[in-house]
């Protein structure tokens, strides 16, 4: 006779996924837009967590705007809420996937910071410094999705 697992504890993972428009006001409306689903989630408006995933969401935005727009085509914006377990809330991945996959940036351990006082290339080094992990990855039809995740910790 066999024995009987026991039973796992439920859990919820929470999915927001929208498409915008890929200009600079899409980028500032999909960074309100995930504030705003965080705080829906519980994880409210001005704690650490809330604050990273802005800084996350602005930059990721921000590239596939400026780097992976393709005339007539959005980028999309998914965040995923996966619980945890007694000493996390959980982890957040965060996505932002655009239309040009042969505009790839560099992926982890692979950035270079630009010159002293230039203007700009420090979104992914930014994104390197505040997310867990994050990656590029491609995705089918051509395109990429740049993904960071942040542990949620209480």
């Amino acid at each position: 006779m066999e024995a009987l697992a026991s039973p796992q504890a439920p859990f919820t993972v929470r999915v927001f996924v929208q498409r915008f428009s890929s200009t600079p006001r899409g980028a500032r409306l999909a960074r309100q837009l995930a504030l705003h689903q965080l705080n829906e989630w519980g994880i409210p408006y001005g704690g650490d967590a809330s604050e990273t995933t802005a800084l996350i969401v602005a930059e990721l935005a921000a590239n596939a705007v400026t780097h992976g727009r393709v005339p007539g085509r959005d980028f999309e914006l998914r965040l995923v809420h996966a619980p945890g377990d007694r000493r996390a809330l959980g982890v957040l991945r965060i996505e932002v996937t655009d239309a040009r996959g042969e505009r790839r940036p560099p992926g982890p351990g692979e950035l270079v910071a630009p010159p002293p006082g230039s203007g700009s290339g420090h979104g992914l080094i930014l994104v390197e410094a505040l997310a867990d992990r994050w990656a590029v990855v491609d995705r089918v039809p051509p395109g990429k999705t740049v993904r960071a995740e942040l542990d949620l910790l209480y």
